[in-house]
C-alpha cells in the first residue's frame, strides 16, 4: 500500500474513534454536525493572498490546538473542552481521509500530502 492509502485509512480511523468516544459521552450530535466544518472558515484567509490562506488553513488544521483541548479536558474536567477537542479532531481526520493536507504558500491545492487536481 502506498502512504497515501495509509494517511487516509489512519484518517477513517481517526474519524470513526474521535466519532464513537463523542457518542460514548452522550454529547449533542447537532452541535457536532454544526461545528465539524468550523475549521474550514479559515480558508478565509486565501481571500487575502497565499500566504495568509495557507497560515490561517493549518492553524486550523494541526492537531497541537485539539491536543491542547484535551488537555484543559484533563486539568479541569469541563466538559466543553473535550468536546471541542473531539469535534476538531474528527475534522482533520476527515481531511486525511479524503486527501485534504496542510497547504504550502504556493497555493491551496499544493498539501502536504498530495497535489489535488
Amino acid at each position: 500500500m502506498t502512504p497515501k492509502i495509509w494517511i487516509r485509512i489512519e484518517g477513517a480511523l481517526g474519524f470513526l474513534l474521535s466519532l464513537i468516544i463523542y457518542l460514548h459521552l452522550d454529547f449533542n450530535m447537532l452541535v457536532f454536525f454544526i461545528c465539524l466544518f468550523l475549521p474550514d472558515l479559515l480558508m478565509l484567509g486565501y481571500l487575502v493572498d497565499n500566504n495568509v490562506g495557507a497560515f490561517f488553513y493549518n492553524l486550523g488544521h494541526v492537531f497541537v490546538f485539539p491536543l491542547i483541548l484535551f488537555l484543559l479536558a484533563a486539568i479541569t474536567t469541563r466538559q466543553i473542552f473535550i468536546m471541542s477537542g473531539l469535534i476538531w479532531s474528527a475534522h482533520i481526520f476527515l481531511d486525511r481521509m479524503i486527501g485534504y493536507g496542510l497547504k504550502y504558500v504556493e497555493g491551496f491545492k499544493i498539501t502536504h500530502l498530495q497535489k489535488l487536481d
